[in-house]
């Protein structure tokens, strides 16, 4: 994967309805790139099992990530725009979850084991958030609330580029969010919502802004779980 330092694309859309969007979300992005399990990836500090669990829980996540943009692309306006989520979710079994072979081994970690690991509150609730809304929405909520894991991702990745990691494994992670490609799959994402955007009534639109808010905020609590080793009470 292409590891060139990928332009920041929450400064790229001057006026768009993307921009718009951004800028409502910014304190959590801010809250995300200074949350302790992020420095530490850069300054190597994370302990690794609380990283071996954001792993291991991301490959639940994604399994139910590349569901919900199967049905986004069902809803989705155009053919081409179908096509393109379509894409998009078949890429996570094949760039994705290729990462994840290639940590699981290095943090001690076997697919039967991964299998064995059931989802984190945190993820259960953000994955069934994010399924129930692009099932029971309309295809401008289900974008809004795919569109921060896409987003998000990519402007961590690119912050996260600038500074590296003392440690190879956190290095390959930073490696694969920061780069020119993952930044090129999320601008055709942006494009798309910058052309739906203006679509909406304001009732739409209002929706489709807390949907986006809120699956931000999941951002945030995914990475905090994970550096809390968080598991289930009873």
């Amino acid at each position: 994967m292409n590891t060139s330092a990928a332009p920041r694309l929450s400064t790229d859309r001057p006026g768009s309805w993307s921009t718009r969007l951004w800028a409502e979300i910014t304190p959590t992005y801010d809250a995300i790139v200074g949350h302790p399990f992020l420095t530490g990836l850069t300054d190597g500090s994370l302990d690794p099992a609380a990283f071996a669990q954001y792993v291991a829980q991301d490959v639940h996540y994604l399994r139910a990530y590349a569901r919900a943009l199967a049905v986004v692309a069902a809803k989705a306006p155009t053919l081409g725009d179908t096509a393109m989520f379509t894409r998009h979710a078949a890429e996570i079994f094949d760039v994705e979850l290729e990462l994840h072979d290639e940590l699981l081994p290095a943090l001690g970690l076997s697919a039967q084991a991964l299998d064995a690991l059931p989802a984190t509150p945190t993820t259960q609730a953000y994955t069934s958030y994010l399924l129930a809304t692009a099932y029971d929405g309309s295809f401008a909520d289900g974008l809004a609330a795919v569109l921060p894991c896409y987003w998000i991702y990519a402007e961590v990745g690119a912050e996260l580029l600038s500074r590296g990691s003392t440690e190879p494994r956190y290095q390959r992670w930073i490696d694969s969010y920061g780069g020119e490609d993952f930044a090129a799959t999320v601008g055709e994402v942006l494009a798309m919502a910058d052309r739906t955007g203006p679509t909406l009534t304001a009732g739409q639109e209002s929706v489709a802004r807390a949907h986006f808010a809120a699956a931000a905020r999941y951002e945030w609590m995914f990475f905090d779980a994970a550096h809390r080793r968080e598991c289930w009470p009873l």
